[in-house]
């Protein structure tokens, strides 16, 4: 399917769209010279993270020691610049660094190039990177475009440069997104990748493999190794550089279904406390990612982000301070899958937003049983545990919640998640539901972008869901050759104000569609 080009957006085009190479160069004008042996090169491209109106975060990688500079300009020419001096990029951050822009003018297309200089003679740079993202737009008129999606080289697919390597990145790029939501599983560091797969039809999938990515993620090393891993496919270098992204984590950038506190008795695990190796993964995010949260000292996932007067997206961490899995059975849960200081966070950023749509970004779903039976246990993962009747465990928090943004009218509240590795559509209304003191809403689902698909999971009563809208294999870990990937996209009218969810195959065939209108507790 040919999906169809940009109208107002289409402002990124010529070398940089057209280039697969890992960097990309370009005339400098003025500029410095280009590389030359023994100057620091980024040969891992250049990504941006939560933009704003007037702000965004720039990340590069070096090969080598280097000083960070991001120059801006409002022309692909860069005929006039604005020069942003970063960080200096050394081991202690695996060379990698990231550059806060700030004052930026709203609803515009901004071009970057990424030089890495010589700390030592800043005169000898390396080839410059470039890239470019749109701030939001200060004018509701203008609407927002989104896509988001998650699930990433998982149970053992990974980069196959035969299948064309992650291809689906190609069909979201073409769509030209404000940002991309990517909502958990970027890595598995639980899931080593092997050269090669044989099908059930008995061909052959064949893998890039790397030295990291031959174990599962135990050092830091390893940690850095698996998000290296996804910069080697040109398709995400590509998008990287055209279109900025949100991200939160789930489980897998550390290990599968994990919560802290827990050991583990997994065979191939030599470190088996799951705080350190969850310590070693979260330095590791935070040096791959650009991510607005991460610059503070205390750092953390979950934030607001807001953009523009449309949207505002919250974006949780259901992993990071959950209790430790269970039945779930339990009456009173007070740490839940969010932990209370987090709760408390959600429910006061949510009523302080003006934002039209207010967009929880959760990695986990809200309604479907997501099992946890690793060691034979009938616990579970996310929050749903099966029992139709009045909620008891994790339950009981989003109870609380769900209550909040009724009571507090909170309106345009639309849920987005992934995980499940299926794509999904549900509605709950509390006519249907065991708890009823909430207002309707909507949850999507969306994944994998390039891991193995599976059958849906069943649905838990309490809070009444509907499953409109399910694509799921029978079988479980189809390969990313059998089909069943995804992404999700939601449109934002700015004069309505009408949000319209589409869910999308990987090559951009739209499965389902659904819009919701404005100004409502509830849909």
């Amino acid at each position: 399917m040919s999906l169809p080009l940009p109208d107002r957006r289409g402002v990124l085009r010529g070398s940089l769209a057209a280039s697969a190479a890992l960097t990309l160069p370009m005339a400098l004008g003025s500029a410095p010279a280009f590389a030359r042996s023994g100057r620091p090169k980024a040969g891992w491209g250049v990504q941006t993270g939560d933009v704003t109106t007037d702000s965004g975060l720039v990340w590069v990688r070096s090969d080598r020691p280097a000083r960070m500079i991001v120059e801006t300009s409002a022309t692909e020419s860069f005929r006039r610049t604005h020069r942003w001096h970063g960080p200096l990029l050394g081991p202690g951050t695996d060379f990698t660094g990231t550059t806060r822009l700030h004052g930026l003018p709203a609803g515009e297309q901004i071009h970057y190039r990424v030089l890495l200089a010589d700390p030592d003679d800043p005169r000898r740079t390396g080839e410059p990177v470039a890239g470019t993202f749109r701030t939001a737009s200060a004018r509701r008129r203008d609407g927002v475009r989104f896509l988001w999606s998650g699930d990433l080289a998982g149970q053992g697919w990974g980069i196959n440069p035969d299948f064309g390597g992650y291809r689906i990145y190609d069909a979201m790029a073409r769509l030209d997104p404000d940002f991309f939501l990517c909502s958990g599983d970027n890595i598995y560091a639980d899931g080593p990748i092997e050269s090669s797969v044989t099908l059930p039809d008995g061909s052959v999938w064949r893998n890039v493999t790397t030295e990291e990515k031959s174990k599962v993620a135990e050092t830091l090393a390893e940690f850095r190794g698996a998000f290296r891993y996804n910069l080697l496919d040109a398709n995400l270098r590509r998008f990287n550089a055209q279109v900025p992204s949100i991200v939160q984590w789930d489980d897998h950038e550390v290990l599968n279904n994990w919560y802290p506190g827990e050991i583990l008795t997994d065979a191939r695990y030599t470190e088996k406390n799951v705080d350190v190796l969850a310590a070693r993964a979260w330095r590791a995010f935070s040096e791959y990612f650009p991510v607005s949260t991460l610059r503070r000292p205390s750092g953390r996932v979950h934030r607001v982000v807001h953009h523009g007067p449309l949207l505002d997206v919250f974006v949780l961490d259901m992993r990071s301070y959950r209790n430790a899995n269970s039945p779930g059975t339990q009456p009173t849960d007070p740490q839940g899958i969010l932990g209370a200081e987090q709760l408390a966070w959600l429910k006061r950023e949510l009523s302080r937003s003006r934002a039209v749509w207010k967009v929880i970004a959760s990695d986990m779903p809200l309604g479907l049983v997501v099992p946890d039976t690793g060691d034979g246990r009938p616990d579970v993962e996310a929050v749903a545990q099966g029992d139709p009747g009045a909620p008891l465990g994790r339950e009981l928090q989003i109870a609380e919640l769900l209550r909040f943004v009724k009571h507090r009218r909170i309106t345009g509240t639309v849920w987005l998640t992934a995980d499940v590795h299926h794509t999904s559509a549900q509605h709950y209304r509390p006519e249907r539901a065991a708890f009823d003191d909430f207002e309707p809403f909507w949850e999507f689902v969306s994944g994998p972008l390039n891991a193995g698909a599976f059958p849906a999971t069943r649905l838990d009563g309490t809070f009444g869901p509907e499953r409109v809208f399910l694509k799921a294999p029978t079988v479980s870990n189809v390969s990313p050759a059998g089909g069943y990937q995804f992404f999700g996209e939601v449109e934002i009218d700015g004069g309505s104000g009408e949000l319209t969810v589409r869910l999308r195959e990987a090559d951009g065939t739209v499965l389902f569609t659904k819009v919701l209108q404005p100004g409502r507790v509830g849909q």
